[in-house]
C-alpha cells in the first residue's frame, strides 16, 4: 500500500484505529453506568458518587496533554502499548475497591489510559489526511461514542447479575486483548514529501489567520470548558435522572446509548461540514443547537419525551469536540499536533469532570436536575461567545487547499 496523505493505507491506519478507540475508550463510560450501583454499594450521596467520574476525567485530561507530547516524539504505537497496560492495571484494581475513595483514585489510572485512544490518536491520524481530514477525525473521534454505545448494552447482562466488579475485571482483559497487539500495526511513519504537503497546507493559513497560535489555543480552551460543562450534564447524569424518575438504571443506560449513537452521526455529518465549512464554523454550528437540546430537556420527564430529547441532543452535540482538533490542524504546525490537540482536549475534558461534579452538587443542593440544566445552558453561551469571537478574528473559513 502506498503510504501517502488520504491514501488507501490511510484509509486501513484509520479503521485499526477506529477498532482500538472502540474498546480504549470504555474507560470514559464505564464509570457513568455503574454510578448508580456504586452510590447504592457505598451508601454515599450523589455528589460523592460522582467522585468516580470526576477523577477519571481529571485522568483523562493529563493523558490526553502528556500522551500526545509522547506520540509527537515516541510514535503511537509505544503510546497505545503503555495505556493498554495502565487500563488494564486500572480496571483490574478497581474492581476490588474497598471504598468510594479509593474507587476514585483507581479511575484516575483508568481515565489517563484511556486518552492515548482519544486526542493523541485523532492526532495520529489526522497526519494521514489532507482533502478528507475533516471526515476521517470525525470517523476516529466517533469511537468514542460507539464505545459508549457499544459497552453498556454489552455488560447489561453482568450489570444485573455478577455486578460492576466483574464487569470491570471483563474491561481489563479486554483493553489489554485488543490495544495491544492492533497497535502493533500503527508503526509505519509518513513519507517526507506527504508530510511537506501538510506544513504548506498548514503554512498557508496560518499567514492568513488573525491570530497567534497561543492565543487561539486559550481561546479554544476556554471554549471547550464551556461546551464540555453543558455537554456532560446529560452524558453524566441521565441514567441518574432516569433512576430518580422511576424509569431505573436500565432505560437510563439506554437512553445514554441513543444519545451516543446519534453523537456518532453528528461526528460523522459534522466531518463532512467541516471539509467544506471548516472547523471554526462547523464548531459553531453544533455548539448552537446543542444549546438548543439541553432547553429542550426542561420541560421533559416523561419517557418518550426523554429519549426523543436525548437522541436530539446526541445529534446536536456529537461533532463539537472533533472540530477542535480539526482547528488546531487547520491552524497549527503539524510538528506539535499531539501536544497541541492534547491540550485543547484536555480543556474539554475539564470541562466534563467539572460540569459532572457540579450537576451533582446542584442536584444535592436544589433536590432536582432544573438548575443543573440551565447552569449547562449558561456554560453553553460561553462557549458560543468564544467561538464567535473567533470566527471574526480568523479571516481564513477553513476550505481544505489542494495539493
Amino acid at each position: 500500500m502506498t503510504l501517502s496523505l488520504d491514501s488507501r493505507y490511510s484509509w486501513t491506519r484509520l479503521a485499526i484505529s477506529l477498532a482500538i478507540a472502540v474498546v480504549g475508550n470504555v474507560g470514559m463510560w464505564a464509570v457513568i453506568v455503574v454510578l448508580p450501583l456504586v452510590g447504592q454499594e457505598f451508601g454515599v450521596d450523589r455528589a460523592d458518587a460522582s467522585l468516580p467520574y470526576t477523577t477519571t476525567m481529571i485522568g483523562f485530561a493529563l493523558g490526553n496533554f502528556l500522551i500526545g507530547r509522547i506520540v509527537d516524539r515516541y510514535g503511537i504505537t509505544w503510546a497505545l502499548t503503555g495505556a493498554a497496560l495502565v487500563i488494564g492495571a486500572g480496571f483490574a484494581s478497581a474492581s476490588l475497591a474497598p471504598s468510594i475513595y479509593v474507587l476514585s483514585a483507581l479511575q484516575l489510572l483508568v481515565g489517563f489510559g484511556t486518552a492515548s485512544c482519544f486526542g493523541p490518536l485523532i492526532a495520529d491520524v489526522s497526519h494521514w489526511f489532507l482533502r478528507r481530514r475533516g471526515i476521517a477525525v470525525a470517523l476516529i473521534a466517533s469511537g468514542n461514542y460507539l464505545a459508549g454505545a457499544f459497552w453498556p448494552w454489552a455488560l447489561r447482562g453482568v450489570l444485573e447479575g455478577p455486578g460492576w466488579r466483574t464487569a470491570y475485571l471483563i474491561l481489563a482483559i479486554a483493553a489489554l486483548a485488543v490495544m495491544i497487539p492492533l497497535s502493533q500495526f500503527l508503526r509505519a511513519k509518513l513519507p517526507d514529501e506527504a508530510r511537506a504537503a501538510a506544513v504548506a497546507d498548514q503554512s498557508a493559513r496560518a499567514r492568513a489567520a488573525g491570530l497567534s497560535p497561543n492565543t487561539l489555543v486559550w481561546m479554544l480552551a476556554i471554549a471547550g470548558i464551556g461546551c464540555c460543562v453543558a455537554m456532560s450534564m446529560p452524558q453524566v447524569h441521565i441514567v441518574a435522572l432516569c433512576t430518580d424518575l422511576g424509569y431505573g438504571p436500565a432505560v437510563g443506560a439506554e437512553m445514554l446509548s441513543l444519545m451516543l449513537m446519534g453523537g456518532v452521526a453528528s461526528r460523522l455529518v459534522s466531518g463532512l461540514m467541516a471539509d467544506k465549512l471548516g472547523g471554526v464554523l462547523t464548531l459553531l454550528i453544533g455548539s448552537s443547537l446543542q444549546c438548543a437540546a439541553l432547553i429542550l430537556y426542561l420541560p421533559a420527564d416523561g419517557l418518550t419525551s426523554l429519549y426523543l430529547v436525548s437522541l436530539v441532543f446526541g445529534l446536536a452535540q456529537g461533532g463539537i469536540v472533533p472540530s477542535y482538533a480539526i482547528i488546531v490542524r487547520e491552524y497549527l504546525p503539524p510538528a506539535e499536533a499531539g501536544a497541541r490537540t492534547g491540550f485543547v482536549i484536555m480543556s474539554t475534558i475539564v470541562g466534563m469532570a467539572l460540569g459532572g461534579w457540579l450537576s451533582g452538587l446542584i442536584y444535592d443542593l436544589s433536590g432536582s436536575y432544573t438548575l443543573a440544566f440551565v447552569n449547562g445552558i449558561a456554560f453553553n453561551a460561553l462557549n458560543i461567545l468564544v467561538m464567535l469571537a473567533i470566527l471574526t478574528r480568523t479571516r481564513v473559513r477553513g476550505t481544505p487547499l489542494t495539493v
